[in-house]
């Protein structure tokens, strides 16, 4: 409060003008400005609260983080004329927390994950063994059948068809594509040359598509017919050989497996 320079009456402290006497007054620069100065909330810290209630979504939890602390910061700046502290802190609790639970559910999924394919490593690399044991099957024959061809030069010739050269009808149509892939394991068939016309010698490896998760073993298969076995793509001709016992008592068993 003041009193006006005239008549000394009482005056608010922005008055301008005595409503008592009509004699200007003296303004302080503090009381003008003291008229705009009503409390906002800040924007910022609803919208850091209100994404952090979304805390299951990962981006919202991120937004809600980085909010939260420009808003406290916007808050600390503004001189007690800007609210929204409380909400501000709230949103960061929020975010954090639902960064948190989103850590611990892409680590429990990624384990849960692993694991499953590591209880199916055993029955894929069996019918990877059958898988190779077919194909050495189909390539013999299809040598028998083809003498002037030998082997063939890719697996597509192995497929369905009229049972010439060109589709032997050896194989069914999944392991009759340049590079199969059945039950975690993927098989690279590579021709070889020896110096003649016909395709005398093959190669044909066995590889987990995730070591370690589909499989753990890697298989060989040359024109001998012995499939041999390695822990590791260092494999070829002077690799162990597969037991018998690995190998399942036929395809149709494989087939079974996969239904």
């Amino acid at each position: 409060m003041k009193q006006c320079t005239n008549c000394r009456g009482n005056l608010a402290d922005f008055v301008a003008l005595c409503p008592y006497c009509g004699v200007s007054q003296p303004v302080p620069q503090m009381a003008l400005a003291q008229k705009d100065w009503a409390p906002q909330s800040s924007n910022k810290a609803i919208a850091s609260l209100v994404c952090g209630v979304l805390f299951l979504c990962a981006p919202a939890s991120l937004a809600a983080i980085i909010l939260g602390h420009l808003a406290l910061v916007d808050i600390k700046r503004s001189a007690n004329r800007m609210t929204g502290h409380g909400l501000a802190i709230a949103g960061l609790v929020m975010g954090y927390w639902g960064i948190a639970l989103t850590t611990i559910s892409v680590v429990f999924m990624v384990f849960m994950f692993r694991t499953t394919l590591s209880k199916d490593v055993p029955a894929n690399e069996t019918a990877a063994i059958a898988t190779m044991r077919t194909y050495n099957q189909a390539l013999k024959a299809y040598a028998a059948k083809c003498p002037q061809q030998g082997y063939p030069a890719t697996l597509l010739p192995l497929g369905p068809g009229p049972g010439n050269c060109t589709r032997a009808n050896l194989t069914d149509a999944r392991l009759a594509v340049p590079v199969p892939v059945r039950r975690g394991y993927m098989f690279q068939y590579t021709p070889g040359a020896d110096g003649s016309e016909q395709i005398r010698v093959f190669a044909l490896l066995a590889r987990p598509v995730q070591p370690n998760l589909t499989g753990k073993r890697f298989f060989f298969l040359d024109e001998e017919g012995v499939i041999r076995q390695a822990d590791s793509q260092i494999i070829g001709p002077r690799s162990d050989p597969v037991d018998a016992v690995d190998a399942p008592a036929s395809e149709q068993d494989q087939e079974k497996d996969e239904n």
